[in-house]
């Protein structure tokens, strides 16, 4: 044991830098990318007549404190990017797991039950049409109140893909498996959880990284017009305010912040799914 260990940190340690060598030759053309595309907007932005705010600019001007103090705390709204940001994940938060929960149940309902889909689908298909922002008036004449509101245009933006998604999955599962499922009588739930919940995880998979992109989008769309703490918000805030260096950098934070969430889901998705079905 012990000399197969020796064996494997041996293995391991001559495999490291040839990992790190060509994680560093993968990461060489998205650093030229953004190299130049940095120097074309420092070129663009950088006369008088210049609309937007160079990068230079941006970082001269919310340096202190934005950048270098994101925890700051003060009055109301008057909160760090840190805060802003973390009060739109609990809200995102929220949303998407109600939405992951309806969405994968009605999902799975829909997939095994031929009437329920024939009486359902049309009018998902009809729901999930509609944009975002068209169902914040009613869900706040409905709650009364701008949090739940929010949450309720997360849960109605990220809940139809997880349910196409789901019932695609339930649909697709190989009649092999139902076979062996009627051959082994299994229950209904040994039938759920040994066939039909693993054959269909890919699918429920890709239906939680795409809802987690779209919460993200209507949570900042949201809190535009809800108002309160959230990145949402601040970015309205300081356009208003005429800072368009604020805006710049709160939106490059969304785009980051969304790019680590799908990153999230993926990974959660990648130690889930059986090998054999990624």
């Amino acid at each position: 044991m012990a000399v197969l260990t020796n064996r494997s940190r041996n293995s391991l340690a001559t495999q490291l830098p040839s990992r790190i060598a060509q994680s560093f030759k993968r990461a060489i053309p998205t650093v030229i990318a953004i190299v130049v595309f940095l120097t074309v907007w420092q070129v663009l932005c950088s006369g008088p007549d210049a609309t937007l705010p160079s990068p230079t600019k941006v970082l001269q001007e919310t340096w202190d404190p934005l950048i270098i103090d994101p925890f700051f705390q003060g009055d109301g709204t008057d909160q760090g990017l840190f805060w802003q940001i973390a009060a739109s994940l609990r809200r995102v938060a929220i949303g998407y797991t109600l939405a992951a929960a309806a969405g994968i149940g009605l999902g799975i309902v829909i997939g095994v039950s031929l009437f329920m889909y024939r009486a359902l689908d049309p009018i998902f298909q009809v729901l999930r049409t509609i944009p975002p922002l068209a169902w914040l008036p009613i869900s706040l004449a409905a709650f009364r109140d701008s949090q739940p509101a929010a949450i309720f245009v997360i849960f109605i933006t990220a809940i139809w893909p997880v349910i196409i998604n789901t019932a695609v999955g339930v649909r697709n599962i190989p009649q092999d498996y139902n076979n062996v499922a009627k051959v082994l009588q299994l229950s209904q739930i040994e039938y759920f959880f040994n066939v039909l919940l693993p054959a269909a995880l890919p699918y429920i998979f890709t239906g939680l990284r795409i809802a987690i992109g779209l919460s993200w989008l209507a949570i900042v769309a949201a809190e535009m017009l809800t108002g309160g703490v959230g990145i949402g918000f601040f970015i309205w805030d300081a356009y208003n305010s005429g800072s368009l260096s604020e805006v710049i950098l709160a939106v490059f934070y969304v785009g980051l912040v969304g790019l680590l969430l799908d990153r999230l889901i993926s990974f959660i998705g990648n130690r889930i799914v059986p090998d054999e079905q990624n």
